[in-house]
């Protein structure tokens, strides 16, 4: 009988150091999140035919996204985006965005392996992410729609604001950097009071 092989999130075994935050700070992986960078043209027909097959327009406004609550599309350039869901494997959403754009010349490639998610919410979750971040982080400027690549310490990130508070993002990571990017998080929240662990 061949063992069973069990896959592994890139932050698996740290929820005890991120159960040592303050109430103020929490932080939290999403894990196996289906992702697909799409390139396609988004005023031809190839972008009507994504948008049909998402149920949601792609975003044609730099740093924005958009999502219907089971899909989210990240603009990350003129005709590319990163398209995240929960609700469809990897392989699905792969097939049916390359269904939908490739006889319009568009392409789609499975990502999800690349990444992983990290939530990052509390009241003092914007001043950790200021700590590392170039960006202007109001809520009034970056709100719920906006999505935005950037660096958060020595890591790029695709950073998205979730709520009008600016109590409440996720974070993209690359797999190789979520390590790196979690102790970081970590250590900006020790002012705010980090239970030794």
């Amino acid at each position: 009988m061949a063992d069973t092989l069990t896959p592994l999130s890139p932050l698996h075994g740290w929820d005890q150091k991120f159960s040592a935050l303050p109430a103020s700070v929490r932080i939290t992986e999403e894990p196996f999140v289906s992702m697909v960078d799409l390139w396609v043209d988004p005023s031809g027909p190839g972008g009507a035919a994504a948008g049909t097959a998402l149920g949601v327009d792609l975003p044609t406004t730099p740093s924005t996204r958009v999502d219907n609550g089971q899909v989210t599309a990240v603009w990350l350039g003129p005709e590319e985006w990163l398209i995240t869901t929960r609700s469809q494997s990897p392989e699905e959403l792969e097939t049916q965005l390359r269904n939908a754009v490739t006889p319009h010349g568009g392409a789609a490639i499975d990502v999800s392996g690349q990444r992983t998610t990290i939530r990052l919410t509390g009241a003092h979750a914007r001043d950790i992410l200021a700590k590392g971040c170039s960006i202007d982080l109001h809520p009034k400027v970056f709100r719920p729609g906006s999505a935005v690549q950037t660096m958060l310490g020595l890591a790029g990130v695709v950073l998205i604001a979730l709520d009008e508070q600016g109590t409440d993002y996720r974070i993209l990571v690359r797999a190789s950097f979520a390590r790196y990017l979690a102790a970081w998080l970590i250590d900006a929240a020790e002012e705010f009071g980090v239970d030794p662990v």
